[in-house]
Formats: structure tokens, C-alpha cells, sequence
């Protein structure tokens, strides 16, 4: 049986969105062969999420001291048995048949190493948002991604919450990236360079917009020193990268 790996940190959730998340991962529909197993890596130790979670032999636990998101998910990555990692965030919603496009797109093409897919931003009335900038359905070619996102202030053409990635090439390149917020962004970036991806125009995830989210406006994810700080590293990981090829 083949597996892919979901990771998802937890810190201080939400009763009703993990349990949403959950239910979005319990209803997917794998390729045969296939099974998932969720990582569900609490930061710090307060056992909250195995008590708002159903029992389930797919769910693994885990806990740590409290370092934040990237830790966190490294964390889970180290207990990851699969050859695909999945990224889901505690709050999120996975929609129908996105794994199985996500195992189709990564062991259907030789160079296609990763994958994203298109995200609808859900709000807290319930209404869904698209995004007009996704690139077109298909690979995207190494370096795509890096061009696009120095072109425009460090904005990506693509979610990377909803990135699934070959777990030998996400630990070769030190998991996610070790910083206060877009270390998914450092990731995806790093992975883009040295390989082909793929993007699936059709709608992988419902990204919750809410008070309570790290990275919602005006909190302290896009205070100016600290986001130039992540961008100018990110970039000059992503410029070594380039010079080894």
C-alpha cells in the first residue's frame, strides 16, 4: 500500500474547523493502492487536538514544545511515512478528489515533483472568493515560479498552503523553511527551482479567512522589517539554489 502523508499543525484550534478538516480528509477517494495518514502535530503539549479529534487508527498525534508553525510541521514531516506530503492547515477545507489528482499529477509525470492546486478563500459568511492570478492548467517548468514572484513584490501565482511534495525532496531541502510565517512559501519556492511541478486549475482547498488565523490582515505577519527579512532570505536561498544548477 502506497501513502501520502497529510501534515497539520496544530496550535490552539478551533473546535468546529479541525473537525471540518478532518471530515474533508475522511470523505477523499484514493487511487487503488493508496491510503493517506494524517499527522496531526500539536505545538506545544496540551493534548487538545486528540480530544476534539474522533478516534481513528489513520490520525498519528504528536506534540512538541512550542516553536511555531514551521517546527511544528518539520516535526510531523520527521514521523511522515509516506512518499507524499501533504500540507493541510488546522482550519481548512480539503474539497472532493484533491489527493487523488494531487498522486495523479506527482506519479503520472517523471519530472513533476510537487503540486498545487487552485483555492477558493472562504469567508466567515460563508461566501467563496477565487483568485483572478492562477497560472494555467498544467507543469510548471523550474524557475517559473521564482520569476513570477520577484516580478510582483513576492506574491506568488499560486497557493502554497496547498502544496503536495515528494517527501525525499521536501527533506532535502530542510522541510519547511525555518522562519516567523511564509516558511510554506519557502518551501514551495525552493522545491520550484530545482524541479518541475504541476498546477490543477481545478479547486483543491477552501482557505478560511477568519479573526482568529495567523496571517490574517493587519496582524503581525505583514509587519514591514520582519516580512522583508522572510522575502530577502527566501530569495537568497532561492538564488544558491539556482547557482548549483
Amino acid at each position: 500500500m502506497r501513502l501520502i502523508s497529510v501534515i497539520t499543525p496544530v496550535h490552539r484550534p478551533e473546535p468546529g474547523h479541525l473537525t471540518q478538516a478532518y471530515r474533508s480528509l475522511a470523505a477523499q477517494e484514493l487511487p487503488a493502492g493508496w491510503a493517506w495518514e494524517w499527522l496531526v502535530q500539536e505545538d506545544g503539549r496540551t493534548g487538545v487536538a486528540e480530544e476534539l479529534l474522533p478516534s481513528d487508527e489513520r490520525i498519528s498525534h504528536g506534540s512538541g514544545r512550542h516553536g511555531g508553525v514551521a517546527i511544528t510541521r518539520n516535526l510531523a514531516l520527521s514521523r511522515a511515512r509516506g512518499e507524499l506530503v501533504k500540507n493541510l492547515d488546522q482550519d481548512d477545507v480539503l474539497m472532493p478528489g484533491v489527493l487523488a489528482r494531487d498522486i495523479a499529477a506527482i506519479t503520472g509525470n517523471d519530472r513533476v515533483r510537487w503540486t498545487t492546486s487552485r483555492v477558493l478563500d472562504l469567508l466567515p459568511d460563508g461566501e467563496l472568493v477565487g483568485f483572478d492570478g492562477d497560472p494555467p492548467h498544467g507543469p510548471l517548468e523550474p524557475g517559473v515560479v521564482l520569476d513570477h514572484w520577484r516580478r510582483n513584490d513576492f506574491r506568488l501565482p499560486l497557493h502554497p498552503t496547498t502544496l503536495c511534495i515528494e517527501r525525499d525532496l521536501a527533506v532535502m531541502l530542510g522541510g519547511w523553511m525555518a522562519v516567523p510565517g511564509s516558511d510554506d512559501t519557502g518551501l514551495l519556492i525552493a522545491a520550484s527551482v530545482l524541479t518541475a511541478g504541476f498546477f490543477d486549475a481545478t479547486v483543491g482547498l477552501h482557505y478560511r479567512k477568519w479573526p482568529g488565523q495567523g496571517s490574517a490582515a493587519g496582524s503581525e505577519h505583514y509587519e514591514t522589517v520582519e516580512w522583508n527579512a522572510r522575502m530577502k532570505l527566501i530569495d537568497e536561498r532561492a538564488a544558491a539554489l539556482q547557482s548549483l544548477l
